[in-house]
């Protein structure tokens, strides 16, 4: 299959780049690293989560940061949501789109939100209900495509079920997460193959970690099967709490350089993602998890 001359860049950063932070972002941050990414051009920006200020403190002013930023035309700011209470939320803020999530994985299910995949499809109905009758779309995401940390390696099978039932729910665009970093080009391949049987590769996104460093040789896996929509963390902030040593996602400065180098398009600009990268690293106190941030450190 060609690759398309055109990729959708998700850009993750603010909400799962963040939640996980120790030390509370304060929220003008969190505003301006939104606003940034916006003026570089990204077009799909996941803003924050409307779940438990108990369970994800991180994200306790979702509601503040919906309300402070400057929506930008053509600029889309989905938010993650787990139930109807975190829906209402959403819908409140005038959200566009939101975001749901699951696993291939019962044992990552149980351990991440506490039920089984069965039932947190089932949660998600009346979620689904509510988005259809205020016009908003869903985005699913389905975690451990390649790997769990507690099962280990994941049946391509299992994925497929899991992207199909999302999609039957009415999720326009799934979105395939190798949560803990462990895939490989063929592993990929081989997922994606089963899961294309069910949904077309239209439908598809690529969600990437890059704890064993795979995260590019898996996206371009991806590309070479037709998938168009890569997710990615600027700075490559971010990771799962539930896997040991998990550096976090591929970084979007990363991601836009190697399709550049494809002369693939993307609308983005690459020199403000860097700047936009080394601002909330300084911000928050940490290095960017980029080799081209710091190749292409600003002044």
């Amino acid at each position: 299959m060609a690759i398309s001359s055109h990729v959708k860049i998700y850009e993750v950063g603010p909400r799962d780049g963040l939640q996980n932070e120790s030390s509370v972002v304060p929220t003008a941050v969190k505003v301006e690293l939104i606003d940034r990414l916006a003026a570089a051009g990204l077009s799909y920006i996941e803003a924050t989560a409307f779940v438990s200020p108990k369970w994800v403190p991180q994200m306790a002013d979702a509601a503040d940061v919906m309300a402070r930023i400057s929506r930008k035309d053509g600029v889309t700011y989905p938010v993650l949501v787990p139930n109807e209470k975190g829906m209402d939320a959403a819908i409140a803020a005038g959200v566009e789109e939101v975001a749901i999530f699951t696993a291939s994985s019962e044992s990552f299910t149980q351990k991440n939100i506490n039920c089984s995949i069965d039932e947190s499809l089932a949660r998600f109905e009346p979620v689904m209900a509510m988005a259809q009758a205020h016009n908003i779309r869903v985005r699913g995401y389905v975690s451990c495509v390649a790997g769990c940390p507690y099962e280990g390696e994941i049946a391509p099978e299992k994925v497929a079920d899991v992207s199909a039932r999302l999609a039957a729910m009415g999720c326009y665009e799934i979105s395939l997460g190798d949560t803990i970093g462990v895939g490989t080009p063929l592993v990929m391949k081989r997922m994606l193959g089963a899961v294309m049987a069910d949904v077309p590769a239209a439908r598809l996104a690529l969600h990437c970690h890059d704890t064993y460093g795979q995260a590019l040789a898996n996206i371009y896996a991806g590309l070479e099967m037709g998938v168009a929509v890569v997710d990615s963390s600027v700075g490559g902030l971010g990771g799962c709490p539930y896997a040991q040593g998990a550096s976090g996602n591929v970084a979007t400065e990363d991601v836009l350089y190697m399709l550049a180098g494809m002369g693939i398009e993307t609308g983005v600009d690459l020199e403000q993602v860097i700047e936009t990268a080394w601002f909330i690293c300084n911000a928050i106190g940490r290095e960017p998890a980029s080799r081209l941030a710091y190749a292409c450190k600003p002044g």
